[in-house]
Formats: structure tokens, sequence, C-alpha cells
């Protein structure tokens, strides 16, 4: 149940940046916000922790900003596999990745709230 409530809300917080910020990533519609959150999880459990360990040395003087730079790296990888699902350039990518971290965050401690 969590998963797919967890899942939903990186639906909705893709869908959310889309509609504020259509100069920096584009949705086509439910359907590739669903197949772009699967996929940025699966990634996020796949590929994130190799390319957080290859990293460790800058995330480390950097205090750990460079893993934004991580998460903006893994969503131009995963806009090249979907359709409808576009980002506008690194530095988009970057700010897209932050505003994605904050409301996926604040969905998933009221998820636990609720559900806990």
């Amino acid at each position: 149940m969590k998963l797919f409530l967890r899942i939903l809300v990186g639906v909705g917080a893709l869908l959310l940046v889309a509609h504020f910020l259509p100069q920096a990533l584009v949705v086509s519609g439910w359907y590739a916000a669903f197949i772009s959150a699967l996929l940025i999880g699966l990634s996020n459990i796949t590929i994130r922790p190799i390319l957080m360990l290859l990293s460790f040395p800058i995330t480390f003087i950097t205090f750990g900003l460079f893993t934004v730079v991580i998460d903006a790296i893994i969503l131009l990888f995963i806009q090249s596999f979907v359709d409808g699902f576009v980002v506008y350039g690194f530095v988009w990518a970057v700010v897209v990745a932050v505003l994605l971290a904050v409301i996926k965050s604040v969905g998933n401690k009221v998820i636990n709230a609720l559900l806990d």
C-alpha cells in the first residue's frame, strides 16, 4: 500500500512541477508521469547507489550538494526512455530535481503519518 502511494506521490510531483514550470519540464499525461515515476524509482534503487559511491569524494567536498547533480543526471537519463517526458537542459534538471525532492519528501511524511 505504501509503495503504491509513494508512486502516486511521485506522479503527482511530476505533474505539479510540469504544470508550474512548463519551461523546465513537459509531461504529456498521466501515463508518461506514471512510467517516469516508476523509472525514477527503479533508477534510484539501482543506478543511484553506484553513482553515489563513485562520486563520494566530490559529494563529501560539497557537503552533499552534488547529490542534486546526480538526481538531475538521472532525470536526463530517464527522459531518453519515456516519450512525453522532457526536461529542457541541465540547469532545469537540477531545479526539477530539487522541487521533486521537496514535494516527495512532504508527501512521504504525510503518508507515513497517516498509515503509521
